[in-house]
């Protein structure tokens, strides 16, 4: 996952809306998100290279998300999956602190991240890179391939078109418009994460567009006051292309 939108108890009738982008290699292999056999409430993508997922929920309200931080000098070959964190989340029934307490050891052995956890009580994000871990107040957060809320021109934007779009709800048309979003920005907006200039270039894009690497997913997540929730995932072929979509309604766990 290569960009993540939230809006946290913004919306009265809704209080978590998330508008994810995940961003890979085509060549990939992935399975799209569906309910697990070996666990029926969880509904999520899952990456079949290295195991885990990068974004998911549960019948019973749990969610998480996950993004790499960007930074070519520091990966480590052989570092465990962070997909993984996030599929054990799901899986499992720790509050979000206790489960980030509890993958401390293996968070630290792993590539940079950023991850989003929920449990429908309190939203938490953490990061591997600067070792921070906090309950988030309601408000709208992005994150891409750095920090929370880095001002990345991306980043930003979304946030903006987050905060409009969620005005328009139940309607999702402006969460998918905000992920679609393929502006180039100006090379003086740009970071430098240590990837060659055409690829921060390419990568300033909300939504990714090249022959080997892009965009493969957008997500739409919305939960109600009420509980139910609404997991819409529009998948991406090379080329930018429309893909298989699946929508997805989720009643509150009884």
């Amino acid at each position: 996952m290569c960009i993540v939108f939230i809006a946290w108890r913004v919306h009265p009738d809704y209080p978590l809306v998330v508008a994810a982008n995940r961003d890979e290699f085509h060549a990939r292999p992935t399975a799209p998100a569906a309910f697990w056999t070996e666990a029926p409430d969880v509904l999520a993508g899952r990456d079949l290279e290295a195991g885990g997922s990068w974004m998911g929920i549960t019948r019973g309200g749990r969610f998480a998300a996950l993004t790499n931080f960007r930074d070519p000098a520091q990966v480590r070959n052989g570092a465990p999956s962070r997909g993984t964190l996030v599929s054990g989340f799901l899986i499992g029934n720790a509050a979000p602190d206790a489960y980030l307490e509890q993958i401390a050891v293996v968070g630290r052995q792993c590539n940079g991240y950023n991850i989003l956890l929920g449990d429908g009580e309190s939203l938490w994000w953490s990061s591997n890179v600067s070792g921070e871990s906090k309950a988030l107040p309601p408000g709208v957060y992005g994150v891409s391939n750095h920090l929370l809320d880095t001002p990345w021109p991306k980043v930003g934007a979304g946030k903006t078109a987050l905060s409009a779009a969620i005005d328009e709800l139940p309607h999702e048309h402006g969460l998918f418009e905000l992920l679609r979003d393929a502006s180039i920005h100006p090379d003086e907006e740009l970071p430098r994460t240590g990837v060659p200039l055409d690829w921060e270039r390419l990568l300033s894009a909300a939504f990714v567009n090249s022959p080997t690497y892009g965009t493969r997913s957008s997500t739409i997540l919305i939960r109600d006051s009420a509980g139910r929730v609404v997991f819409d995932e529009q998948t991406w072929l090379p080329g930018a292309l429309r893909g298989p979509r699946r929508r997805y309604r989720l009643l509150p766990a009884s």
